[in-house]
């Protein structure tokens, strides 16, 4: 990406479509309901962030049990949502940013910062939510944080890994704008 240039039309929108990727992560980590499942069968216990469902080892109907009702609960969604919100702002300045034929490279640098911002608080909700749903919630049988949980653990991982790209991306501007001279290695005789 720096030795075309961000001008490149195939390298331009790399960073704005991982971030893409990252919104697309988190609305599945949201909306999936495989953040706890039980690991062996019968399956009796699952959870998403925002319910906890169990049944009996003969089947039935799931039992389900708002996690909103506890504080730990209300705790995690939040600060995960609010992670998820920062990203998705970060998702729409980063369109802006590359859209605008001058870069404006503070102001990348800017979505890097928000970037790890809400790189923090998606982590503080994925480690608030297993932390107190084991200790809190009684668990029958073998249970695992599932899918859901590890799509959690992807968009903060992106969060961060993204922010480093968008902050170090400055610190390149002249060779991004094609101001550098090249250097040649060959010399006549």
């Amino acid at each position: 990406m720096v030795k075309y240039g961000l001008d490149y039309t195939r390298c331009r929108w790399i960073l704005p479509l991982l971030l893409g990727i990252g919104v697309i992560f988190g609305i599945i980590a949201l909306a999936g309901r495989g953040w706890l499942e039980s690991q062996t069968l019968p399956y009796v216990h699952q959870a998403s962030l925002w319910e906890s469902c169990t049944r009996s080892e003969q089947g039935g109907e799931w039992n389900c049990q708002s996690l909103m009702d506890y504080a730990w609960g209300r705790a995690a969604a939040a600060t995960y949502l609010v992670g998820f919100i920062l990203l998705v702002i970060c998702f729409a300045l980063a369109i802006i940013a590359f859209a605008i034929d001058t870069l404006r490279f503070n102001f990348i640098r800017g979505i890097g910062g928000l970037l790890f911002v809400a790189a923090v608080f998606s982590i503080m909700g994925l480690v608030i939510y297993p932390v107190k749903f084991s200790t809190e919630i009684e668990m029958t049988g073998i249970n695992m944080f599932s899918w859901a949980y590890g799509f959690g653990w992807t968009t903060a991982i992106m969060e961060i890994c993204l922010g480093f790209f968008f902050c170090c991306l400055p610190n390149y501007e002249d060779q991004i704008l094609g101001n550098v001279k090249p250097t040649y290695f060959y010399s006549s005789p």
